[in-house]
């Protein structure tokens, strides 16, 4: 973990007249509109601020963030690493989960916000700090992750949440407002009236939301997609990768045209995203508090290669509950529940079921899709003499008739009991 103390900038603090000494506040500091603002805000109230900043796997210039959050007055800043961990404690167990919302969304943001405010409750505990903020507006389900995360770790801290204090919220109405305190403070913000995006980034996804993009009718701007080139201006010859697993987890991707490959987790799921952005992989656009330009580039390569050699290597029964279960773990991760006892419960529970899952994924990632070319297992339950039309195998296909005799059983009587209804009503 990276620190570094500081003054509070003079122009700040001879800025109108502070309110009573409320005591350190860490703050979820972004460098953004929002956390800029609300740095010198929560200043204005009393607070000394200490600004957190979480390397997620954004694309940020920490120095500068730093260098800005002192200036407006934060007493200390933290940057802290966290990639590693995203990848290995929450990314994962996601994989393993097949873990996706509304069939569509892979809960890039709400993975990392658990990671997140993980950190900012350490930073809390070590500064003694008995509040934390963050810049999460009133209305959205960040709110819910970063809070539940912090009582779950710290039951005793006190969150700041300024977009659900009238007294914040009233004053700063909309990102008009905002820009023009940022404009009086001389806070640099990188966002203009002309292109207000609300922008979250990290390994797992980039996503937009606001200006335009509130209305689902409109298209979002291919400039929006700096992450993945367009499927159509991709390279016309695919990448063959192969991704081996073990007990559910990616351990190893090999791109069979090149030769390269890549071992531990974070330069695994960095290759990935570099190959997936190359072929234009992982574009979606969906209605989720209005998510546009939604991108999961290693996640969606490993989304389809871990669903293969699950379904290769995993009883058919236990994949129907394991399938159960990776709803629930999808709605927990969503709702913001990561650290609660039924969410800890079903990660338990889906790790269990992870253990025959292992074996080798080939595949094709090519203009805007992932197609599954071959698998192999030491765990496979596949018989080929079984299945063969040209081998019986330890079957006797005489043994189908009874089965299908009971089964057409309750078929018959249901339609005998309809035709008998039909006939009475006919009279």
């Amino acid at each position: 973990m990276d620190t570094q103390p500081g003054q509070p900038a003079s122009h700040v603090l001879r800025r109108g007249t502070m309110a009573q000494p409320k005591g350190t506040v860490v703050l979820a500091y972004s460098g953004g509109l929002d956390t800029s603002c609300i740095l010198v805000w929560l200043k204005e109230q009393g607070y000394d601020v200490v600004a957190y900043l979480a390397n997620i796997g954004q694309k940020e210039d920490f120095e500068a963030a730093r260098k800005k959050a002192l200036a407006l007055g934060a007493k200390k800043v933290y940057i802290e690493d966290v990639c590693r961990e995203f990848v290995e404690e929450f990314i994962w167990p996601a994989v393993q989960a097949n873990a996706v919302y509304e069939d569509r969304y892979l809960l890039g943001t709400a993975l990392a916000r658990p990671c997140i405010a993980r950190g900012l409750v350490g930073v809390a505990q070590k500064e003694g700090a008995r509040h934390v903020a963050h810049g999460a507006t009133g209305k959205g389900n960040d709110q819910v992750r970063f809070e539940l995360t912090c009582y779950a770790l710290c039951p005793s801290i006190k969150v700041v949440a300024p977009w659900r204090l009238p007294e914040f919220y009233q004053r700063f109405p909309g990102r008009r407002e905002l820009m023009d305190y940022a404009q009086k403070h001389g806070i640099p913000v990188p966002v203009t009236p002309q292109t207000p995006w609300s922008m979250d980034e990290n390994l797992m996804h980039i996503s937009y939301e606001a200006g335009i993009l509130e209305n689902p009718k409109n298209p979002a701007p291919p400039s929006l997609y700096t992450k993945t080139r367009d499927p159509a201006t991709s390279p016309d010859t695919p990448d063959v990768l192969e991704i081996e697993f073990e007990k559910g987890v990616p351990v190893k991707v090999t791109n069979v045209g090149d030769g390269t490959v890549r071992r531990s987790a974070l330069e695994l799921f960095m290759y990935l995203n570099d190959i997936a952005g190359k072929h234009g992989v992982g574009r979606i656009d969906i209605v989720e508090n209005r998510f546009v330009g939604m991108k999961s580039r290693a996640g969606t390569i490993l989304y389809h290669a871990h669903l293969d050699i699950e379904a290769f290597t995993m009883d058919r029964e236990v994949r129907k509950i394991k399938q159960g279960l990776s709803l629930k773990f999808s709605e927990l991760v969503y709702n913001g529940f990561w650290h609660s006892p039924e969410g800890e419960f079903l990660r338990h529970c889906i790790a269990r079921s992870q253990q025959a899952v292992a074996g080798t994924v080939r595949l094709s990632v090519f203009k805007g899709h992932v197609s599954i070319l071959g698998r192999a297992s030491p765990c496979s339950l596949y018989n080929e003499e079984l299945v063969s039309m040209n081998v019986q195998g330890d079957y006797e296909p005489a043994d189908a008739t009874g089965f299908i005799n009971i089964n057409s059983l309750r078929l018959k009587e249901y339609h005998r009991l309809q035709s008998k209804v039909t006939a009475k009503q006919a009279e």
